[in-house]
């Protein structure tokens, strides 16, 4: 019962986090192995996806309850993103996806000091985002997301807003909420998977939705009532996390 209070608490604090700018797995994926080491790591990794993927279905109602999503768009850019995600866990079988791990590193690095050095990046929009149209460009960009998010994952929302802001011109709070729609696609087909496989730890991965779907909620409602520069100070946050992690990493398995 205690293991089941202290995961609940991390769910909430995941959700929340990843409702504003991602990240919510560097928080709740690391907690469930630390309270369950004996356990496969696949029913953890389900039971995780179970929490997360209600998390950030509430994050999207709450967004496209304030902030306008272009759902004409990203709607066919969902299933986009949820082929790629399906090829990407399948490639998984094929290649280590390990091998990422520098390279990703490099390119966390990059965008960090892009951020930091680009104080008024994504804090309005662009006019010049073609959005609003969709266009090849942006749908092969969620398609590589996905794919991304179903073979390594960790990043994968990180990276899909930070396109979407400097690619795509806009601002960091409608990245934010077109990017959970996009991740809520991707990870669908992933949960699929451990569910059909009974890979899900009911009993943990219920309450743990619970919270994690509260925290989603709040993680969204902040987010909207303060605006890109929340969203921004939280995604540099993240990035740095997700840093240390990948060299922790790097250093553990060298």
């Amino acid at each position: 019962m205690t293991e089941v209070v202290i995961l609940c608490a991390f769910a909430f604090v995941a959700g929340l986090v990843d409702a504003v700018a991602g990240g919510g797995g560097l928080i709740q994926v690391p907690a469930l192995f630390a309270v369950f080491p004996s356990l496969p790591p696949s029913i953890l990794l389900g039971t995780n996806k179970f929490s997360a993927i209600t998390g950030t279905a509430m994050a999207t109602w709450r967004y496209n309850w304030s902030v306008p999503i272009h759902w004409r768009v990203v709607l066919p850019a969902a299933g986009v993103a949820g082929i790629g995600a399906l090829a990407g866990a399948k490639t998984v079988t094929l290649i280590d996806p390990a091998i990422l791990r520098p390279f990703l590193l490099v390119l966390l690095s990059t965008i960090a000091v892009y951020t930091l050095m680009h104080p008024k990046l994504g804090q309005n929009p662009d006019a010049r985002s073609p959005l609003a149209q969709g266009g090849v460009s942006f749908y092969a960009l969620t398609a590589v997301f996905g794919f991304y998010d179903g073979f390594f994952g960790p990043g994968a929302g990180i990276l899909m807003m930070f396109a979407l802001v400097r690619l795509f011109g806009y601002e960091f709070l409608s990245a934010a909420a077109t990017t959970k729609v996009l991740n809520l696609a991707s990870n669908f087909g992933a949960l699929a998977l451990f569910l059909m496989t009974g890979n899900v730890l009911y009993a943990v991965a219920l309450p743990m939705a619970v919270l994690n779907v509260a925290g989603g909620f709040l993680g969204a409602h902040f987010a909207i009532r303060k605006g890109s520069r929340l969203i921004r100070a939280v995604f540099l946050i993240v990035v740095a996390a997700l840093i240390i992690k990948i060299l922790v990493d790097l250093l553990k398995y060298s």
